[in-house]
């Protein structure tokens, strides 16, 4: 019987899971302790490892019920120890929501399939498997099915390997913080943003974009210095591998960089906020190129750099001028700068690439590299109630910290922040694997994809600077010619001119719809007998708003369905006065968005500011 149950499980994993069932068998025999299969007082077979019960000796069928039923909601349920997967597919009777199944221990997965039939829950659709190997594979799973995932996991499994257990688990509840994390930093600094781009904007048609710097590095090799502790590991030599290498730094690493006597030929800042800007601080880099976003604070724009070239924004009132102005090029935004920096690099079209301070965790409990701002700022503010060694062990634990496996394959203290940053790069790795990059390092988070090696490695290669120089002063000439060209100027100036004309206009349209239907609801609360002629003029100002050009725009600052919900004081009963109550707030807030930007862009050639602070955001 297991035979055939094995061949017929093993033909569907096969076919739905290719390279799977190879994995299996393959690992199988790397793990210690022992597995006894016995068969429960049921007659159901059930499973014990290193002697303890992975299932229950009575009724494992019905106690996977009762762990099954502990999954509320309706997105991924991440099933953490599949054992003999009595709970998996306890979990798979609601067909609608998909299952993720991590298992340390392949040796399980294949008993399971010898002894239980699984054609059923094999063939549903909504199905991943995450086997042995590193834990936080269970993040790209979580991309490919989205929704706010459930954990359930067996106790006896992961008490036989907490760690990468413990891992999987940090993994999801960072990946499930990350949209929490996201409204709450919009909601603190979102008004902030927009003024920077309200206050950068002439820069879409006044600077060029980075399209046209794709390929150019081709044959030459690049190194991306990165701000973590390991940077100090190589600053020494770093003159050195400036002679062989294209050297792209992050802006939290420039004044290291600096300070070894290194001008790296791109700075990549995008980053918005006021205090990321202050990392440039007595920055002199007149050699370098700055690679940044439109809406960075206003001064790093004016910074001390060669030359400036644009991404694509990041934000819906940035790319509203863009697109019609000079569209500039995507880079990758996955939350850190080095994500953005590596995935410049891969379109530099630069191989192969190294990595120097990519660590993503606090090797030896260090957050930063020696003398980064973070470091100064802590020391500057310290005082008798407030150490600098306070700020220090907040700054380690705030994160939600836990230990994950390091490059070497020993323990490294992480957070669930870092470890987003990591999953992304892992996820654009098995894109991209031509641009996977050799870290100097083997001390920081593991990274799928990405091997370490010694600094002598990347110090024996050639010297190609000159080569890097001319190839450069090429291309930068090559963009000026077209880019300063008469017809271009002439051309770029009546687009902006134009679509800041549109976008003026499209936003006061905008405010007269949301404000009259906000009085429109406000009216149908207090009398209903006009609530069907209210609905119905409602109706017509929900389409005037979806057919708007500038609804990304105003929608940007726009809080959401359940904060507007939480304001709601009509009681439940009344779900039509609900209706209205919440009409009247999302239009007023609609208005109200509209008009920040609306006000900004009409003061922006008149607003002097001597004094620029993070402002709090104003909606929602």
């Amino acid at each position: 019987m297991s035979d055939e149950l094995r061949s017929r499980n093993k033909a569907i994993l096969r076919e739905r899971f290719p390279g799977l069932w190879e994995k299996i068998a393959e690992t199988m025999e790397n793990t210690s302790y022992e597995l006894t299969l016995e068969t429960s007082l049921r007659g159901e077979p059930t499973l014990r490892a290193k002697g303890l019960w992975v299932h229950s000796r009575f009724e494992p069928r019905k106690e996977a019920e009762r762990l099954a039923a502990l999954a509320e909601g309706d997105g991924p349920v991440v099933v953490l120890g599949f054992g003999l997967g009595y709970a998996a597919e306890a979990v798979s009777a609601d067909n609608s929501r998909a299952v993720i199944v991590v298992e340390k221990d392949p040796r399980i997965l294949m008993l399971a399939f010898e002894e239980r039939d699984f054609s059923s829950f094999l063939s549903r659709r909504h199905l991943a498997f995450v086997v042995g190997g590193s834990a936080d594979g269970v993040l790209a799973a979580l991309d490919s099915f989205g929704g706010k995932p459930t954990l359930i996991s067996n106790r006896t499994l992961r008490q036989l390997d907490t760690v990468w257990y413990d891992e999987a688990e940090n993994s999801v509840r960072a990946w499930t913080s990350k949209d929490d994390v996201n409204t709450a930093t919009l909601q603190r600094f979102g008004s902030r943003w927009v003024r920077n781009l309200v206050r950068n904007l002439e820069a879409v048609s006044t600077v060029p974009g980075i399209s046209p710097l794709a390929d150019s590095c081709v044959g030459l090799p690049a190194i991306i210095v990165a701000a973590g502790p390991t940077l100090d590991e190589i600053l020494s030599v770093l003159p050195s591998i400036a002679q062989k290498c294209v050297v792209i730094a992050v802006d939290t690493a420039l004044r290291a960089v600096l300070a070894a006597g290194v001008d790296p030929d791109f700075v990549v800042v995008v980053d918005p906020q006021y205090w990321n800007a202050r990392h440039l601080d007595r920055c002199v880099s007149r050699k370098s190129a700055l690679i940044t976003e439109s809406a960075v604070y206003p001064s790093v724009l004016s910074g001390h750099f060669s030359r400036t070239f644009l991404c694509s924004s990041l934000f819906p009132l940035g790319r509203f001028v863009e697109n019609e102005v000079d569209p500039k090029g995507e880079l990758g935004a996955g939350g850190s700068v080095a994500t953005t920096a590596w995935d410049f690099a891969r379109i530099l079209g630069a191989r192969p690439l190294w990595v120097a301070g990519l660590d993503l965790s606090f090797p030896g409990l260090k957050t930063h590299f020696k003398g980064a701002l973070f470091e100064e700022r802590t020391h500057t503010d310290a005082h008798m109630m407030n150490p600098g060694e306070l700020r220090s062990f907040k700054a380690l634990r705030d994160g939600f910290p836990f230990y994950a496996q390091d490059a070497s394959g020993g323990a490294v203290l992480t957070d669930k922040r870092l470890a987003l940053y990591a999953s992304w790069f892992e996820r654009r790795f098995r894109l991209f694997p031509d641009a996977s990059p050799i870290s100097l390092s083997s001390r920081g988070l593991r990274i799928a994809g990405m091997r370490t090696c010694t600094v002598d490695e990347l110090t024996s290669l050639p010297d190609c600077r000159k080569e890097i120089d001319d190839r450069l002063r090429e291309t930068f000439a090559s963009i000026d010619q077209l880019f300063d060209s008469p017809s271009e100027l002439k051309r770029r100036d009546t687009a902006f001119a134009k679509r800041i004309a549109e976008l003026e206009g499209a936003l006061g349209c905008l405010i007269n719809v949301s404000e009259n239907a906000a009085t429109t609801a406000s009216a149908a609360l207090h009398d209903p007998k006009i609530a069907e002629k209210a609905l119905a003029a409602l109706d017509r100002a929900n389409e005037q708003i979806s057919g708007s050009s500038v609804k990304e725009v105003a929608g940007f600052l726009f809080p959401s369905a359940e904060s507007l919900e939480k304001r709601i004081t009509i009681d439940p009963s009344d779900q039509l006065g609900r209706h209205f109550e919440f009409s009247r707030l999302l239009y007023e807030k609609l208005a109200e968005s509209a008009h920040f930007h609306l006000t900004l862009l009409k003061n922006r050639k008149t607003r002097k500011e001597t004094r620029s602070f993070p402002d709090k955001h104003i909606v929602g």
